[in-house]
């Protein structure tokens, strides 16, 4: 029989009130784990843990936060190769992928117990005469994490990282739909030594967990990755709430890939497969607007075409596999739902787009690319969440960067060109959080901000040295020396 792992809470493991179980995507007939699951009781325990630790945790010195989040990173990079089998397993990234997350993971605290020797204030003169002004920085308190499926264990990470490493405490909810990095990662972190109640683990669903965040005044700030939808929902609970809460949201994307007639068509391929389908385009970073000049659109077509043809779909723990499964069948069933819509408003599907049958039952699809889109269909306004891309052909580059910038969403935008002209005002001109020249809109260095504009993001960006915008606030005090 299968043990239920339990919830991490006041720095004890506890039984839930429910089980969540972990069924693996590229083969449903396996069981990854069972979960406990918290309640409302459970999460407000929790909450209390969190806020009775956090004044002794925010005096502490900046060599036991680094000794912690050191001793965090190097277990979890020991340790990469195991967990991100276990990743691969739950959330079917391929083995490679799953494997390179665990590593960002622990590079993420490695990068974070840094940080917390480098926190300095300032002190200056101030404009009156004989006074001296200070500017520090402190922990904002209780913290609750909202985290996703689709990264379950470096977006946990750079989320409790540096909210660890300037004083704060935490209260962490995961995706239900992949339990296991989230629990292992806990594993870890309680290992560190740090105090009971600084960090606090309750797997659970998001009306309950989740609004018991919202909803107490005990915790002073959320941070939340999912979708645009839930992320308004979180913001107005914030704002309305009594005291109100700091907020940080990172929600969809409608990325860009401007394609012009200059680029190296090798390039732009390699380019836009992996920004568009590796990680099953289950990225909020993934390029599923391809916006392709006239005078290279039709070699562009018939290149991607191959080359989605040689990429393999299989499961994720299999040696060679390009593409693993979708995540679960409702994400499934949301991927298949949008491919009819792009063809019911009249785009070509031009490859892929068909259900795959595997050695074992999965969650398998066939990477799906249109032609002959517009950038009024819903499959180019709206997140699919899935390997599905559409070509949208434009003029030249002034029609290209156009389309590229009317989106309600700026996360990321990439362009492949050969112009140090035309890369340069792309850079400048594109209305997104993050740019890529010449590489896949998809993938972020661990040491510098992460987030974008509009619709994508709101709040301080998370990641680098500007995560202290968001887990820290600002103290201006004033000395008359009398």
């Amino acid at each position: 029989m299968t043990a239920i792992l339990k919830n991490f809470i006041g720095g004890e493991w506890v039984d839930g009130s429910g089980v969540t179980k972990n069924i693996n995507p590229s083969n449903t007939n396996d069981l990854v784990g069972e979960y406990a699951k918290a309640d409302k009781a459970q999460t407000e325990k929790a909450i209390a843990a969190a806020k009775a630790a956090f004044p002794a945790w925010a005096q502490s010195t900046p060599q036991v936060r680094y000794d912690a989040l050191n001793k965090i990173s190097t277990e979890i990079l020991a340790r990469k190769e195991e967990l991100g089998r276990l990743l691969a397993r739950e959330e079917g990234k391929t083995l490679p992928e799953g494997i390179g997350e665990v590593a960002r993971a622990g590079q993420i605290f490695a990068f974070f117990a840094g940080e917390a020797l480098r926190l300095i204030g300032e002190k200056g003169a101030s404009v009156r005469p004989g006074l001296d002004v200070e500017l520090t920085r402190e922990p904002v308190g209780v913290v609750g994490m909202i985290t996703p499926w689709n990264f379950p264990i470096a977006i946990p990470a750079w989320k409790i990282a540096p909210a660890l490493c300037y004083g704060n405490t935490v209260v962490f909810k995961p995706a239900e739909l992949v339990p296991g990095s989230a629990h292992a990662l806990s594993e870890i972190i309680t290992r560190s030594g740090i105090p009971a109640g600084v960090f606090n683990l309750v797997v659970g669903s998001g009306s309950v967990v989740g609004q018991t965040l919202l909803d107490h005044p005990d915790v002073a700030a959320i941070s939340f990755t999912g979708s645009v939808q839930t992320g308004r929902k979180i913001a107005q609970a914030c704002v309305l709430s009594n005291p109100m809460k700091k907020f940080q949201l990172e929600m969809g994307g409608k990325n860009p890939l401007v394609v012009l007639d200059d680029a190296d068509l090798k390039t732009a391929v390699e380019v836009a497969v992996n920004g568009a389908y590796f990680s099953t385009g289950q990225r909020c970073t993934a390029s599923s607007r391809l916006i392709v000049t006239e005078g290279i659109h039709d070699r562009f077509v018939a290149a991607m075409a191959e080359r989605l043809n040689s990429l393999s779909v299989d499961d994720a723990l299999k040696a060679g596999v390009h593409i693993g499964p979708v995540v679960d069948q409702s994400q499934l069933d949301q991927d298949l739902r949008y491919i009819k819509i792009g063809q019911d408003e009249g785009a070509k599907l031009a490859f892929g787009g068909e259900l795959l049958k595997r050695e074992n039952p999965g969650h398998y699809l066939q990477p799906a690319l249109f032609t002959e889109a517009n950038n009024n269909m819903r499959i180019a306004r709206e997140e699919i969440f899935g390997p599905v891309a559409a070509v949208i052909r434009a003029k030249n580059y002034e029609e290209a960067l156009a389309i590229s910038n009317d989106t309600e969403f700026g996360l990321a935008s990439g362009i492949c060109t050969t112009s140090l002209k035309y890369a340069s005002h792309y850079k400048r001109n594109s209305e997104s959080g993050m740019v890529m020249v010449n590489l896949p809109t998809a993938g972020v260095d661990y040491h510098v901000p992460f987030g974008g504009r509009k619709g994508s993001s709101y709040g301080a960006r998370e990641q680098g040295s500007y995560a202290r915008e968001f887990y820290t606030t600002v103290k201006t005090a004033y000395t008359f020396p009398g």
